[in-house]
């Protein structure tokens, strides 16, 4: 046996030794600083879309910086399957060490990356490149992670354990909110000229911490054990993906839980801060306080339903969280709604506004070259309530017919700002959110709520992913499947979203993206997954 290899009975007895503690710090914290640099570009997407895509109009500008975020995520599968084939090949120590210096020197480029007005075109191409680095390298962090905890694991404990790995994701999101907070504070007036870049260059002094503490590690036991058994996959893509009786277990992986489950995270953890700031006109520093205050509170719901799984299963705790998402993702927006910006709730319940134009001239707001004119009366009138944030819905006329615009009673002919801005100031409709209106302790008790539904789905998800693939190929093989459920899946839902209800005028619409996922998700997992809490990994 090698020097570095514990006796697996050793390792997996009922209670944690200081070895298996240290190995669960370890790892934590130095994914905690990795999502904490991926998570940063989600934090100052407002910022970022001025800064590097200032050549197109307001909507398309956001659209595309929502848009350069989900880069990152496309590319997480392809991370996943490089690092994975380098994890179940070479071991997990080294390629996991090697995913957060790749992050980390990415992201401490994004800090020192000139912007739109300075190099133009080239600023926001060099952007997406950097942030598919973050991708690539979170593609290998997290299997790595969750697969080195499992395997440290003790017997009846590996949800808990690789619980603390799932609250790390919401852990360097607070990282990430308080840095920024923090950052607009001390730069004031400042902090969108150059004050953003602080929270990027940061990162440098997180990788040498992160670096240091993980090249302390030894090799998982599991790992080794099955190198000196010769055992090991020669080619880990192929096996993971090649058969038929892995692949199904990979599919059943992503479309019964992962898809469903990161839409859950993401609706809570980012989708509800856009949701606050681009429609309800919540000040950013408020929307961002009160989502870091919500993320403390919820943050240890996450171990609570890891160590839960140990003792009921894992499946019964997956799929309430999705029964949850599917049944109130709904009520609790709506409710959001009413307690952050009660003046454009009432107004827009008292005072609805329709646009009644004919279809054909009427387009999509999205701009992707900066070139096109949104000229027409419709278009005029939907890019005005566009940039207010203000809900408005669509009614087909006849063909031909001339723009009319309803606020409330009053009708207004054709697109006319001045009269349209009085009939909606006159209805009540704020400019922005009214901080004497806004009932904080109920929007963090909401945010919450969305909170503990995402640590249903993503506490014991972890444990579930490593025990129901083979030791030979599970870092491969859970990797890929989590990451196109959370890279693609959830990656896209602000940016899906955000784009829906810019289309339709709704500001809930853009709620059926993770409603129906997480539907499906139920649906599956009911009838495709199996409880795997109770299987031996030393033959799996």
């Amino acid at each position: 046996m090698s020097e570095h290899a514990q006796p697996l009975d050793a390792v997996r007895s009922t209670d944690a030794s200081p070895d298996t503690r240290k190995v669960i710090f370890a790892s934590s914290l130095g994914t905690v600083f990795e999502w904490y640099d991926f998570f940063l570009y989600g934090a100052l997407a407002a910022v970022i879309s001025k800064q590097f895509f200032a050549g197109v109009n307001d909507t398309t500008a956001f659209i595309f910086a929502l848009m350069a975020f989900a880069a990152g995520f496309i590319v997480r599968p392809f991370g996943a399957l490089v690092f994975g084939r380098l994890g179940d090949m070479i071991g997990r120590k080294y390629t996991f060490l090697a995913t957060i210096i790749l992050m980390g020197v990415a992201t401490f480029a994004v800090g020192l990356l000139p912007t739109y007005a300075s190099i133009g075109i080239a600023a926001p191409i060099i952007l997406v490149v950097l942030r598919m680095l973050q991708g690539l390298a979170l593609g290998g962090e997290y299997g790595g992670a969750a697969t080195y905890v499992a395997e440290h694991a003790p017997i009846g404990k590996r949800g808990f354990h690789t619980s603390w790995i799932q609250s790390t994701a919401t852990l360097g999101l607070l990282l990430s909110l308080l840095v920024v907070l923090g950052c607009r504070y001390f730069t004031g007036d400042q902090f969108e000229v150059w004050g953003w870049r602080i929270p990027f260059l940061l990162s440098i002094v997180l990788l040498g911490i992160s670096t240091w503490i993980r090249l302390s590690l030894h090799e998982s036991p599991a790992y080794l054990k099955m190198k000196e058994e010769g055992k090991a996959s020669k080619a880990p893509i192929r096996e993971s993906f090649g058969k038929w009786e892995n692949l199904k277990v990979v599919l059943i992986a992503l479309f019964s839980i992962n898809a469903g489950q990161a839409v859950t995270f993401y609706a809570a953890q980012f989708y509800v801060l856009f949701f606050l700031t681009q429609f309800l006109k919540m000040d950013p520093a408020v929307a961002n306080s009160l989502l870091i205050i919500s993320v403390v509170i919820g943050a240890p719901f996450f171990i609570i339903f890891g160590w839960l799984s140990d003792k009921v299963g894992r499946k019964p705790v997956l799929m309430l969280g999705l029964l949850l998402a599917t049944a109130l993702y709904f009520p609790i927006f709506k409710s959001l709604a009413h307690y952050a910006n009660p003046a454009i709730d009432h107004a827009s319940q008292q005072a609805p506004i329709t646009v009644v134009a004919d279809p054909a001239t009427c387009t999509f707001q999205f701009d992707p070259v900066g070139k096109a004119k949104f000229d027409s009366p419709c278009d005029k009138v939907k890019t005005f309530l566009v940039k207010q944030g203000l809900p408005y819905s669509s009614v087909a006329a006849p063909a031909g017919s001339a723009v009319q615009v309803s606020v409330g009673d009053v009708k207004l002919d054709g697109f006319d700002e001045a009269a349209l801005r009085g009939a909606i100031t006159l209805a009540g409709y704020p400019q922005q959110a009214d901080m004497q209106q806004i009932n904080k302790p109920m929007i963090v008790a909401l945010i919450v709520a969305l909170i503990i539904i995402s640590a249903m789905c993503y506490g014991p998800l972890a444990a579930l992913m490593v025990e129901l693939f083979p030791t030979r190929i599970r870092y491969t093989s859970m990797s890929l499947p989590y990451h196109i459920g959370n890279g693609w899946f959830g990656g896209f839902l602000p940016t899906v979203s955000f784009a829906l209800v810019v289309y339709t005028g709704d500001i809930f619409y853009g709620l059926w993206y993770p409603v129906l996922i997480t539907g499906v998700s139920l649906v599956v997992g009911m009838i495709c997954l199996r409880e795997t809490k109770n299987i031996d990994l030393d033959k799996n």
